[in-house]
C-alpha cells in the first residue's frame, strides 16, 4: 500500500485515496467528468418543474443545492464516487401526471416527495429495502424504467411541436419545417453522434449550442450568462401537508417511492459494480449510501425540488479513474458553483432542452432487453407497463397496471406460487385504488376526505413482517 502525502491528510483519512488505488488528481477529473454529463440537469429541471407553477429562478437554485447536498453527503459519509441529482422521470411524473394531470398544487406535491424520503429513511434502516426490491420481479423492474423512458420521450415530442393533438387519430406529427422543430432534431443528432464518439459533457453540449443558434434566429432571447443568485424563497419550506393522505395522493407518495427505490438501488450497484467496489457480491456501507440518497430527497423537498436520485451518469467518472466520495464532492462543488450561471439557465428554451430528454428515453429503454420476452407471462405484465405510461400520461398508471395485470397472468396460468407476497400486496392496492374510487381523481366519498393514516400504518406492518419473515 502506497503511504500518504503528508499534505494530503485530511484528504487521505477521509476517503481512503491510496487503499482505493487513486489520486487527488484522478479523483478530481473524474468529478469533472460526471459533472460535464449531468449538469444539464440544472436547464432541464427548472424547465419542467416551472410548468406547474413553480418559479423557475427558485428551482434553479433549489436543483444545484439539493444535487450538491446529495454528493456531499455520499462523498463525505459513505465514500462513494456516486453523484445525485434531481431525477430524470420523478420529475416528470411530477410535473404532468401529479400537478398538471391530477390539479395537485405543487406545493402539495412536495409534500408527498417529502414523506417519501421520509418513508425512504425508515426502510434503509431495516432490512425492508432489500426485500422490496428482491421481491419485484425482474421484468417488471426493466419494464418500468422502459416506461418512464417512452413517457420521456412522449414529453419531448410533444414540447418541441414534432408530434401535435389529431382529433382523428388523438395525435399526429407536427409541421417539421417549423425552425423550432428542426432545431430539436438538430440537437438530438448532435447528441446521439458525440455519444458515439464519446464526447464528455455531449447533452449540455447540445443544448447550449440549440440555444446558441435559437438565440442568432431570433427565435430565443438570451440572458447573458453569469448573474446574482435568485432567491429560493418561493420554493423553499412551501410544503403543503393538508390532505396529503387522501388515498389519490398515497398513491402518488407511493410512485414517488417505489420509483425512486429501483432507481437509486440499480445505479448504487451498477456503477459500484463498474468501479469494482462490490465485495462478494454486496454493496460495504449500503445504508450510509441509501441515507445520502433519501437525505437528498428530504432536502430537495425542503428547497423546492422533485426527488432526487443517484445518476447513471456517474459511471463516467468511474471510467475517468473515480473510485472515491471525492469524485463525488467535487460534482457537488462545481454545482455549488452553478448557482450564478441563472441568467444562462433562463435563456434556455424549452426546444433546446427536448432532444435531452428524448436521448434519456434511449437510455432508460436499454433495460427492456433484459426481460425474458420468450416468456408469456412475464412478457406480458412487462409490455402493459411500458405501453401505459405513455399512452396513459401515467407512470403511476403504468405501473399499476404492470402488477395488476403480472398478479392476473400468474393466478391463471397456474403460477400463482412463484409470486412473491410483495407483488399480491401491491397489486391489490392498486385494485382497490381503481375499483372503489376510480383514477386518479378520487380524493373523496360523498363529499368527505378519506384519511388513510391507519391504513397506511397498517400495511407498512404488513410488509415489515413479511420481509422479516423472508
Amino acid at each position: 500500500m502506497t503511504n500518504p502525502n503528508p499534505s494530503a491528510g485530511l484528504l487521505e483519512r477521509l476517503f481512503k485515496l491510496s487503499e482505493n488505488k487513486t489520486t487527488f488528481k484522478t479523483e478530481i477529473l473524474a468529478g469533472l467528468t460526471t459533472f460535464l454529463t449531468m449538469c444539464y440537469i440544472i436547464i432541464v429541471n427548472p424547465l419542467i418543474l416551472s410548468e406547474t407553477g413553480m418559479d423557475h429562478g427558485a428551482v434553479f437554485v433549489a436543483t444545484c443545492l439539493a444535487a450538491a447536498i446529495g454528493c456531499l453527503v455520499m462523498g463525505i459519509v459513505a465514500n462513494y464516487p456516486i453523484a445525485l441529482a434531481p431525477g430524470m422521470g420523478l420529475n416528470a411524473y411530477f410535473t404532468y401526471s401529479v400537478c398538471l394531470g391530477m390539479g395537485v398544487p405543487w406545493q402539495t406535491a412536495l409534500a408527498a416527495v417529502f414523506v417519501s424520503g421520509l418513508v425512504f429513511i425508515a426502510i434503509s434502516m431495516f432490512k425492508i429495502r432489500e426485500a422490496i426490491v428482491n421481491a419485484i420481479p425482474m421484468s417488471l423492474k426493466f419494464a418500468i424504467g422502459g416506461g418512464i423512458g417512452l413517457f420521456l420521450a412522449l414529453v419531448a415530442l410533444k414540447n418541441s411541436g414534432i408530434i401535435v393533438a389529431n382529433q382523428a387519430t388523438l395525435v399526429g406529427l407536427g409541421d417539421l419545417s417549423k425552425p423550432t422543430v428542426l432545431l430539436t432534431l438538430l440537437g438530438f443528432l448532435m447528441i446521439v453522434v458525440m455519444h458515439f464518439f464519446k464526447v464528455r459533457g455531449a447533452i449540455i453540449i447540445s443544448i447550449l449550442v440549440v440555444t446558441g443558434l435559437a438565440t442568432a434566429l431570433g427565435l430565443n432571447e438570451f440572458k447573458g450568462v453569469v448573474g446574482t443568485i435568485p432567491s429560493i424563497a418561493p420554493t423553499f419550506l412551501q410544503m403543503n401537508f393538508e390532505g396529503l393522505f387522501t388515498a389519490s395522493l398515497v398513491g402518488v407518495i407511493f410512485v414517488f417511492f417505489l420509483v425512486d427505490l429501483f432507481d437509486s438501488t440499480g445505479t448504487l450497484v451498477g456503477v459500484s459494480h463498474r468501479a469494482g467496489l462490490l465485495k462478494d457480491g454486496k454493496l460495504p456501507r449500503l445504508k450510509k449510501a441509501l441515507f445520502a440518497d433519501s437525505t437528498a430527497i428530504v432536502a430537495g423537498a425542503v428547497l423546492g425540488t422533485s426527488s432526487t436520485t443517484p445518476y447513471i451518469e456517474s459511471s463516467a467518472g468511474v471510467a475517468a479513474g473515480g473510485r472515491t466520495g471525492l469524485t463525488a464532492v467535487v460534482v457537488g462543488l462545481l454545482f455549488i458553483a452553478c448557482l450564478f450561471l441563472a441568467p444562462l439557465a433562463q435563456s434556455v428554451p424549452g426546444f433546446a432542452t427536448a432532444p435531452a430528454l428524448l436521448f434519456v428515453g434511449v437510455l432508460m429503454i436499454q433495460g427492456i432487453t433484459n426481460i425474458e420476452w420468450d416468456d408469456i407471462t412475464e412478457a406480458v405484465p412487462a409490455f402493459l407497463t411500458i405501453v401505459f405510461m405513455p399512452f396513459t400520461y401515467s407512470i403511476a398508471d403504468g405501473i399499476a397496471m404492470g402488477f395488476i395485470s403480472y398478479a392476473l397472468v400468474k393466478l391463471f396460468t397456474g403460477k400463482a406460487k412463484t409470486v412473491p407476497y410483495m407483488v399480491w400486496i401491491i397489486a391489490v392496492l392498486w385494485v382497490i385504488k381503481f375499483v372503489a374510487f376510480g383514477g386518479y381523481f378520487f380524493t373523496a366519498i360523498e363529499g368527505r376526505k378519506l384519511t388513510l393514516h391507519p391504513f397506511l400504518f397498517s400495511i407498512f406492518l404488513i410488509l415489515y413482517l413479511l420481509c422479516i419473515d423472508e
